[in-house]
């Protein structure tokens, strides 16, 4: 079940962050992306995806792979955020 809120949570904040960004300048895009990246997909999809993985291989110590995954795509989402900071308009 909680694999499945994990999956939800990052579903949620996708969605969220595409009604925010549609018809918005690239500025405006990158920041909402950046944040909606960072706060709730990221944490949310590296629970999920280790915790799926810890299922299928049957080792609880297999769901360490979200301390990689959570990293990167926090990292991801922060160079998003400087990007619409100090991107210059067109």
């Amino acid at each position: 079940m909680a694999i499945v809120i994990g999956y939800g949570i990052a579903f949620l904040g996708v969605v969220i962050a595409y009604l925010l960004s549609v018809g918005k300048s690239k500025k405006r895009k990158y920041k909402v992306w950046g944040i909606a990246l960072m706060v709730p997909i990221s944490p949310s999809i590296s629970f999920a995806i280790g915790l799926t993985y810890a299922v299928m291989m049957e080792n609880g110590w297999a769901a360490m792979i979200m301390w990689i995954i959570f990293p990167i795509l926090f990292i991801i989402g922060l160079v998003m955020l400087l990007v619409g900071f100090f991107k210059k308009e067109e």
